[in-house]
């Protein structure tokens, strides 16, 4: 917080710092006389009469009252992470798009429209990477529209608590009636510890270029089979994992030094037996085998087994990202 000579807190944003990462401290309560503060870090995505909206890192909008604050100001950016590849936004939003390729696709701008007869909300959704090159209310005009005309849902995914990512965009669809649906986190590792991992039954784990019956069933999100063979197959170099009897599952695309991992499933009846870890090693070893040397994936936020198996193989969020859903 600013902290004046004089040790005043003081308020060090306007509304003309809207789009900017800002940190301040409002008074929460008064208890016994005495204010209770709390502090929120994250862009300041609207100020408007007499409230900010405050977005943090995780997606998460907190409304806060002028007559509230005690101290604010304009924070620099996240530091760089110490550990792990480095990476920006853009490109692992581009890469995340090509490991999810849609069946088709068409620019507005630069955003690009993908849509994929609804396997997957990542391949049937808008990819919002720049300016859409006309007013953002004819934008998304166009966005359901073009989406109405396939019989799918209008969804727009956002990013948010990178350099770069999107908040504004994400308050705008708010205020427009738009439903932030579900949200995952985007996370980074180095690849080689991914390998490195003492895990002995991923000697027995199969890898193959397309899934089987057995891959699909464990899969469990397949409605058309042959549907979601053509999508899952796609992407620079795709493998998939499996231990007999279908006890677990993953995938892999390995598209230059990144290594994407998905699909990681195992049979509730083995959990807790190292299977999911066994999947991830042998992946990794034929994905450095190809020269990846970085590793991403995408996991929801409520799903607490494969976040503390994440953390637990070394991956730390990059970033988060959030499927809008056009009001109905």
């Amino acid at each position: 917080m600013e902290i004046t000579a004089g040790g005043v807190l003081e308020v060090r944003i306007t509304p003309a710092d809207v789009g900017k990462r800002v940190s301040v401290r409002r008074v929460e309560a008064v208890v016994s006389g005495s204010p209770e503060f709390t502090d929120t870090v994250g862009v300041l995505t609207s100020w408007d009469q007499g409230v900010l909206l405050i977005t943090k890192k995780d997606g998460q909008s907190v409304r806060i009252s002028e007559s509230s604050l005690v101290a604010g100001k304009i924070v620099p950016p996240a530091p760089a992470r110490r550990r792990g590849p480095a990476a920006s936004f853009e490109e692992l939003s581009r890469v995340a798009a090509r490991a999810w390729q849609p069946l088709e696709s068409e620019p507005l701008g630069d955003w690009t429209l993908r849509a994929a007869a609804g396997f997957t909300r990542r391949a049937n959704s808008v990819l919002p990477l720049g300016d859409p090159g006309i007013p953002l209310d004819d934008a998304l005009a166009r966005v359901t529209s073009w989406y109405a005309r396939r019989s799918l849902p209008a969804y727009v995914q956002v990013a948010t608590g990178a350099a770069g990512t999107q908040e504004m965009l994400g308050a705008e669809l708010e205020r427009r009636g738009w439903v932030n649906e579900v949200s995952a986190e985007v996370r980074i590792g180095a690849l080689a510890p991914v390998g490195d991992v003492d895990a002995p039954t991923a000697e027995a784990v199969r890898l193959t270029r397309a899934p089987d019956e057995e891959w699909l069933g464990r899969y469990g999100k397949v409605s058309d089979p042959d549907l979601a063979r053509r999508m899952l197959v796609e992407g620079p170099s795709v493998w998939f994992a499996a231990l007999p009897g279908g006890r677990a599952i993953g995938r892999c695309v390995v598209d230059g030094r990144w290594a994407g991992f998905a699909a990681v499933t195992v049979d509730p009846a083995h959990r807790r037996e190292g299977l999911a870890t066994a999947v991830m090693a042998a992946l990794a070893r034929r994905a450095l085998e190809e020269g990846a040397s970085a590793a991403w994936l995408q996991v929801e936020t409520d799903n607490p087994g494969a976040l503390a198996l994440y953390d637990g193989l070394g991956f730390a969020r990059h970033h988060t990202y959030h499927h809008y859903r056009a009001a109905s």
